[in-house]
C-alpha cells in the first residue's frame, strides 16, 4: 500500500512523462511505470513508481473516450457565454424562415476541453487541446471521439487548465508560463464553428514565470489565481491583471487553491504546513488551518453555497488512508472528517449545488460522496487504468468529466441525491398528518374502541 503525499505533480514528474521516460500511455505496452502524483514536495524529489498491468492497445475503460494523448486537465465550458446566437432575419428573409423559426433547433450538447500531451521529446504524442462533445447517440453518457476543436501547442504541453466562466477563454499552464486562449465563435449555435486563438497579450505578466500548478478564475470570473511550482502565489483582477496579491515562498510549492463562492476568500494549500485562507478584501491571511498528526493535505475546495453552511473540503493523507476534512468558514474549524479511502488521492471536486463531493485516485478508482455526511453514493473500480489526473462536475451537478494519464476521459451519471431524500420527506408528512387528525379526532377514536 502506497502512502504517498497527494496533490498535483511536481515538474520532475510532469517532465518525465512528457520527456517519454515513461512509456507513451496510448500504446499500453506491455508493462508501464508510472510516477504517482503524491510523491511531490519540493523537498523531496524522490520517484516511486507504480506498476500498471498489462493491457491489450484497443482496450479502454468502460465509460472512457480515448484521444490518442495523456491528459492532465479539463473543463466542462460555458456554451451560454461562448456560442453566439443567430442574428434575427430580416424582413426579406422572414417567409423563408417561418418555418424554421416555428421549430427551432435543439441546443448543442454539453462540451468539455481536454489538455495534455506527450510533451518536449520525440514521443511522436502531440501537445494539445482538444475540446469534445457529448455524444448524444450513445446508449451511455460518453464524449463524442470526434473533435470538436482541436489545438495543437506544438512543443509545450498543457499541464493546468482554468476556463473562464463568463467566456472570455481558456488559460492554460505550460512549463514555462501561462497562455490565454480565446474562443473565436461565428454566428449560429453550432458546435462546429467554435475555435480557439491564443492570445499572445493577455497574459504578460504570467509568461516566463515557470509551472504553475495551480490556476483558478473565482465563480463569477473577477479574479485570477495562480500558484507556482516556485511557491509563488499572484492574484490579479481580471481582465485588467492588476495585482490584488502576492506571496512567495521558495520553500514549498502550491498545491492547490481555491475561491469562496462571494470571491471573497482564497484558500491555497502548499506542500507542506496549513492551509491558508486570504481575505481578498484586505489582502491579508484570516486564517491557519492547522494539520493533525500525520496529515499531508493535498485539495482544497469552498462549497459554492452562499448560505450559513458554506464550508471548505480539504483533501489530506494521514497514514494509509485518504481522506476528506470539512471546515466552517465562520470559525476556521473542524467540523468533521472522515477516511474514504486506502488509495492516494490524485483529483477532488465539490458539485456546483455543494451537494456532491468526488475524488479520484492513483489506482483509477472514482468515489462519489454527499457533502452532508460523506457517505459514499457511487464507487466507481478502475475507472481509468491509470492515475485519475482531473474531475469536474457539470453545471447541473448530474454528470461528472474525470480523465487520466491513460489518455481516457470518461462521463460518469451521478444524478443528485436530493432525489433520494424524496420519500423520507414524504413520509414525515404523511406521518404529520396522521398525527394532527388523531389529536383533532381524539375523543371519536377512543369510543371506537372496544370496552
Amino acid at each position: 500500500m502506497s502512502t504517498f503525499d497527494q496533490g498535483p505533480l511536481c515538474k520532475e514528474h510532469l517532465d518525465s512523462q512528457a520527456k517519454g521516460q515513461v512509456v507513451n500511455l496510448n500504446a499500453f505496452e506491455n508493462t508501464r511505470t508510472l510516477p504517482p502524483p503524491a510523491a511531490c514536495t519540493s523537498g523531496d524529489r524522490r520517484h516511486r513508481p507504480t506498476r500498471l498491468p498489462r493491457r491489450p492497445a484497443a482496450m479502454a475503460p468502460r465509460g472512457g473516450q480515448s484521444y490518442g494523448f495523456p491528459i492532465y486537465c479539463a473543463a466542462w465550458l460555458p456554451l451560454g457565454h461562448i456560442l453566439k446566437p443567430d442574428p434575427p432575419a430580416g424582413d426579406a428573409d422572414a417567409d423563408a424562415d417561418a418555418s424554421s423559426a416555428a421549430s427551432p433547433s435543439s441546443p448543442p450538447p454539453p462540451m468539455a476541453a481536454l489538455g495534455g500531451g506527450g510533451g518536449e521529446g520525440r514521443s511522436g504524442v502531440p501537445n494539445k487541446l482538444v475540446v469534445a462533445a457529448l455524444d448524444p447517440a450513445g446508449e451511455e453518457a460518453a464524449l463524442s471521439p470526434e473533435a470538436v476543436v482541436e489545438v495543437k501547442t506544438k512543443e509545450e504541453v498543457p499541464y493546468r487548465m482554468a476556463v473562464h466562466p463568463r467566456g472570455d477563454g481558456v488559460l492554460c499552464a505550460f512549463p514555462n508560463g501561462c497562455r490565454l486562449y480565446r474562443w473565436e465563435s461565428q454566428e449560429g449555435d453550432e458546435p462546429r464553428k467554435l475555435a480557439l486563438e491564443p492570445d499572445q497579450e493577455a497574459l504578460a505578466d504570467l509568461k516566463d514565470v515557470g509551472l504553475q500548478l495551480a490556476v483558478s478564475f473565482s465563480g463569477e470570473g473577477s479574479i485570477l489565481a495562480t500558484g507556482g511550482e516556485d511557491g509563488h502565489l499572484r492574484v490579479f483582477k481580471w481582465p485588467a491583471m492588476e495585482s490584488v496579491l502576492t506571496e512567495a515562498d521558495t520553500k514549498t510549492s502550491i498545491k492547490d487553491l481555491s475561491f469562496s463562492s462571494d470571491e471573497k476568500f482564497l484558500a491555497v494549500n502548499r506542500s507542506s504546513g496549513p492551509c491558508r485562507v486570504w481575505d481578498l478584501l484586505s489582502s491579508e491571511v484570516v486564517a491557519n488551518l492547522p494539520r493533525e498528526a500525520g496529515e499531508i493535505f493535498g485539495f482544497c475546495r469552498f462549497s459554492n453555497k452562499i448560505d450559513s453552511s458554506n464550508i471548505l473540503f480539504i483533501t489530506a493523507m494521514q497514514g494509509d488512508y485518504g481522506k476528506i476534512i470539512s471546515w466552517n468558514t465562520t470559525s476556521w474549524t473542524r467540523v468533521g472528517s472522515k477516511k474514504i479511502t486506502r488509495e492516494a488521492i490524485s483529483a477532488f471536486a465539490v458539485s456546483p449545488d455543494g451537494s456532491l463531493l468526488a475524488i479520484g485516485t492513483i489506482e483509477g478508482t472514482i468515489i462519489v460522496l454527499g457533502s452532508k455526511d460523506m457517505r459514499t453514493l457511487i464507487t466507481v473500480k478502475k475507472a481509468h487504468l491509470g492515475i485519475v489526473t482531473t474531475l469536474a462536475f457539470s453545471q447541473d451537478s448530474r454528470t461528472l468529466l474525470s480523465t487520466s494519464f491513460d489518455s481516457t476521459a470518461r462521463v460518469t451519471s451521478v444524478g443528485s441525491p436530493k432525489g433520494a431524500s424524496v420519500w423520507p420527506m414524504l413520509l414525515v408528512i404523511i406521518l404529520a398528518i396522521l398525527v394532527y387528525y388523531c389529536m383533532q379526532h381524539k375523543e371519536e377514536l377512543l369510543a371506537m374502541l372496544p370496552r
